[in-house]
């Protein structure tokens, strides 16, 4: 097979069969010459908006290749996929237990169940029809479920979100790869395996997780929903078993952490047991709005009209060294109020696979470390919580809003109308200023109007900003070792929770890895 590089096309003329003869004629054969034809890059050039192209790279399987002419365009593909097969040889009595089934340890288990170790995995909150709908009687009514909520429940934070893929991890062993496969095989388009940037939505993701949930079962493994892990037993530092809702023991040697970054509560009951964490940064800022016709128009130009919603992404340091970024950009997106505490407000962004609402949103954040929070352990899990409070509270319960114009100028203002059909949750107007410290205040307002110089329109006065931005990350890391073990032997913590990941394929990912780790040492049941 030959992979065929830098194949340009205006995207105002692409069709599969416009690609398709291109490339032979590229390669200077027959279509009858063709065994195999498959796309394995796209992405989009437009720095000269005057002509906007996709860049394609091509997989050619050909009855011959004796007359091809390779070049540095047109060379030789190993197809070298993911494999694993070092299986260890030490017993294991009891099931493999994961906690949680968001994308760490939902791809965990996938893999467990693959090779026979037939995981239990519990999850706090409900599985995905009933998890919506509690998510949607919140936003309609304000009622809570704290432990079913848009961050807690099957497929974890990322079920409501834009289902982002993309990641900057070095991936040699095409563990990425890997992850698309079985995103793939469980109903995600294919295209997600070759676009730049892929995303899956969150209309597709339900129905994703729920496939891969019914083949972890098919294979062996067992879901328990609505079950919360509530302490770990431990006799001569090694876990010997689990307590879930307060009262069933269940034996456990094997506990895979994949807990997700807003269990604080059970962040705290692992610190009592003396399992090691440390501090990690991590970022605090408001989300904005704009038209997504300003967006694309300033990504696409005129083409705009040919090509799916634009998505951005802007980094500014400002003069106190303080990074400024945007963070979970949502083309074609919602605001969703992602709160799980009583008493506290946190909000996110979420889109639809068309990401087709209208209206661009994404987090613009302030990076924050222990010089600004503090040394102690839980001196940024405080200050993530007071933030929350805070927006609760000058937001009466719903989501604060405010123009930018008005957060500038440190005033309260209520005439305006708010676009209300893109927010999911009530809203109330309130001055956003008196969430942050002056420093945040006035580094957000630097990196909006650097980001400004970026895109013309991104600081307008009309601008929405909605709040709070508090869980970009972890604010915690459970320290673990090269074997992926923290301190207390079977422990072991993983993905986004644990400080190990940012987003749905690094979870993904970190998720695998673990697995890695247990099925190295271990023999399936």
């Amino acid at each position: 097979m030959i992979k065929v590089r830098q194949i340009k096309i205006d995207v105002k003329e692409y069709s599969f069969d416009n690609l398709y003869n291109k490339v032979i004629k590229k390669l200077g054969i027959k279509s009858s010459d063709v065994i195999n034809f498959k796309i394995n890059k796209r992405s989009i050039d437009a720095r000269d908006k005057s002509f906007v192209y996709y860049v394609f790279e091509v997989l050619v399987e050909l009855v011959s290749y004796e007359f091809i002419r390779f070049s540095n365009d047109i060379v030789w593909y190993d197809d070298v996929s993911y494999s694993f097969s070092n299986i260890g040889s030490s017993k294991i009595n009891e099931r493999i237990v994961v906690v949680g089934s968001g994308p760490c340890g939902l791809f965990c288990a996938y893999k467990l169940a693959q090779y026979g170790y037939k995981p239990l995995i519990i999850e706090r909150g409900e599985q995905t029809n009933d998890r919506i709908l509690s998510v949607e009687k919140f936003w309609n009514t304000g009622i809570l479920n704290k432990e079913s909520n848009v961050v807690f429940g099957e497929g974890g934070a990322g079920t409501f979100s834009d289902g982002k893929l993309n990641t900057l991890v070095k991936d040699k062993r095409n563990l990425m790869s890997e992850v698309f496969k079985i995103f793939v095989e469980n109903g995600a388009p294919q295209e997600i395996t070759y676009i730049k940037n892929p995303h899956i939505g969150t209309d597709l993701l339900r129905n994703i997780i729920v496939n891969m949930r019914n083949k972890i079962i098919e294979m062996g493994g067992e879901f328990r929903f609505s079950t919360k892990l509530t302490d770990i037993n431990i006799s001569h530092n090694e876990v010997v078993s689990i307590t879930v809702n307060d009262n069933e023991v269940i034996p456990c040697s094997i506990l895979v952490l994949a807990i997700g970054h807003s269990a604080t509560d059970t962040i705290k009951m692992l610190y009592n047991k003396g399992i090691n964490m440390s501090n990690k940064p991590f970022a605090v800022g408001l989300r904005v709005m704009h038209d997504q016709e300003l967006i694309n128009k300033n990504q696409y130009g005129d083409y705009s009209v040919y090509l799916e919603p634009a998505s951005y992404k802007l980094t500014h340091v400002t003069p106190d060294n303080h990074g400024v970024y945007s963070f979970c950009m949502c083309p074609g997106g919602y605001v969703v109020n992602s709160s799980s505490f009583d008493g506290k407000l946190v909000i996110n962004g979420m889109s639809n696979y068309k990401r087709d609402s209208g209206v661009a949103n994404s987090a613009i954040v302030v990076s924050v470390s222990e010089k600004d929070y503090g040394n102690n352990l839980f001196d940024g899990l405080k200050f993530q919580q007071s933030l929350e409070e805070k927006a609760y509270r000058i937001g009466n319960g719903s989501i604060p809003v405010q123009r930018y114009i008005d957060f500038k100028n440190n005033i309260y203002n209520d005439n305006y109308k708010v676009n209300d059909s893109v927010i999911k949750g009530s809203y109330s107007y309130a001055n956003l200023r008196e969430l942050f410290p002056s420093y945040i205040v006035n580094n957000f307002i630097s990196g909006m109007e650097y980001f400004n110089r970026k895109i013309p329109g991104f600081s307008n006065d009309d601008v929405l900003l909605l709040g709070v931005e508090s869980r970009t990350s972890s604010s915690i890391r459970i320290k673990r070792n090269e074997e992926y073990e923290s301190n207390i032997s079977g422990i072991y913590p993983a993905g986004e929770g644990a400080g190990y990941a940012g987003g749905i394929t690094t979870s993904a990912i970190d998720g695998i890895l673990v697995f890695e780790s247990i099925a190295s040492k271990y023999k399936p049941l």
